[in-house]
Parts: structure tokens; C-alpha cells; sequence
């Protein structure tokens, strides 16, 4: 059973900092690409970064310069270092495999940007 728990959310301010971590179980971690979406109210969920297994990365334009995705392929971890946050930025974060359709999601973890 695929289990995919996200963590580090909270509230901040712009300017500020934050470091999300996922920890996956259930599938072979080192050998997928992982990604770290977003979801803002009334918006569609969206792909922010991706790194594959050999740590090659992606990332929107929205983030790029701004978001750094790593992994630890010993445990099971992906990361997404979130600098210089926006108000924008602000939505529930949860990691995924990018390219695995129907894939349950866990319950991600709120990040928002606030004044």
C-alpha cells in the first residue's frame, strides 16, 4: 500500500522560509521520479518541482530560483527548501510520482504566506 506523508507546513511571512519533507512507503522509492504539488483554494492542483531518481530537477517557472527539491533515496524522503515565499505560494503542499495516474494522495501540509 502506497503511503506518501508530508510535513513542515505552516505560517509565514513573505521573505521567510520553509522546508517541506515527504516520506513515501510502498513502492521503490529510489528508481521514481517524485514531484511536489500544490493546491490553492479554487484552483487546480498543480506540479511545482520534480527530481528523478539520479536527482535531475525540474521546476515551474513560479518557483524556479526560489524552491530547491532534493531527496534522500536511504530514507525514502523528498524535500522541497522553499525561500523567499510569496503570498501566492500560499496552498495545501503534497509530494506524488508525476508520471503514475490514479495514485491516491496523501493529506499534504498547509503553507500559507501572510503578512
Amino acid at each position: 500500500q502506497v503511503q506518501m506523508v508530508e510535513a513542515g507546513g505552516g505560517l509565514v511571512q513573505p521573505g521567510d522560509s520553509l522546508r517541506l519533507s515527504c516520506t513515501v512507503s510502498g513502492f521503490i522509492f529510489s528508481i521514481n521520479v517524485m514531484g511536489w504539488f500544490r493546491q490553492a483554494p479554487g484552483k487546480q492542483r498543480e506540479l511545482v518541482a520534480s527530481i528523478t531518481g539520479r536527482g535531475v530537477t525540474n521546476y515551474a517557472s513560479f518557483v524556479e530560483g526560489r524552491f530547491i527539491i532534493s531527496r534522500d533515496n536511504a530514507k525514502n524522503t523528498v524535500y522541497l527548501q522553499m525561500n523567499s515565499l510569496k503570498p501566492e505560494d500560499t496552498a495545501v503542499y503534497y509530494c506524488g510520482r508525476p508520471f503514475v495516474v490514479g495514485e491516491s494522495w496523501g493529506q499534504g501540509t498547509q503553507v500559507t504566506v501572510s503578512p
